[in-house]
Order: structure tokens, then sequence, then C-alpha cells
């Protein structure tokens, strides 16, 4: 048994989630815009909600994410009437952005619903 006290532990533990979370806000916006089109406070919403709190983004790295793919076409955006103020970005996935999400799930995802390794998680 380890000699590492539980305090120990938990702070390697939040070391290790921080270190996943920061390269995970991709996978959640795609998720969230395969699922439907939607504004930023809604991406943030589901990100959030889905994640059972465990991922948190904000706005700014959001908006800064986006332009970044709309700058490769991987996604776009639609303006629309919100219900007060200016018009809101609607963001969506493109062709190529559900193609590229498409093919990283296949990659990278489904590896984990293989039956050694879901035993393996499961275990």
């Amino acid at each position: 048994m380890s000699r590492l006290k539980q305090a120990d532990i938990d702070e390697l533990l939040s070391a290790w989630e921080e270190t996943y979370k920061k390269g995970q806000l991709t996978l959640w916006i795609f998720l969230a815009l395969k699922e439907g089109e939607k504004y930023v406070d809604e991406i943030r919403t589901f990100v959030v909600e889905r994640s059972k709190a465990t991922m948190r983004c904000e706005e700014q790295s959001l908006y800064r994410v986006l332009r970044k793919f709309e700058h490769v076409d991987i996604v776009s955006h639609v303006l629309r009437k919100g219900n007060k103020g200016p018009d809101r970005k609607y963001y969506r996935l493109t062709p190529l952005g559900v193609s590229l999400f498409s093919r990283f799930v296949d990659r990278n995802i489904n590896l984990f619903f293989q039956p050694d390794i879901k035993k393996i998680l499961l275990s």
C-alpha cells in the first residue's frame, strides 16, 4: 500500500484531472454542437451539465476556440435575434466538422468500448 496520505493522493488526482481537462474542451464543444446549433451560453451550459460539473469553461475561452474553428471551416455561425440586446451567434458544425468529429470518435473514443478495455475500466 502507498505511504501517501489521502491529501497527497487527492492532490495528485487533482493535478492529473487538470492536465486531462485542458485537452477536453474541444471534445465537449464538438459534443454540444453535434447535438445541435447553439449559442455560446448554451454550449457552456451543455459542457457543465453533461460533464456533471467536472468541466467548466469561460465565455472568452469558448469564443477564442470557436473563432479558431471557424478559421479552419470546422464551425460556422449564423446571427439570430436574441431575447434582448444584440443578435446572437448560433454555432454549428460544418460538414467538415461533422466528418472530423466522426473520425476522431472512431479513432479515439470507440477504443473505450472494446471489450478488453471496457473490462479493465469496469474492474
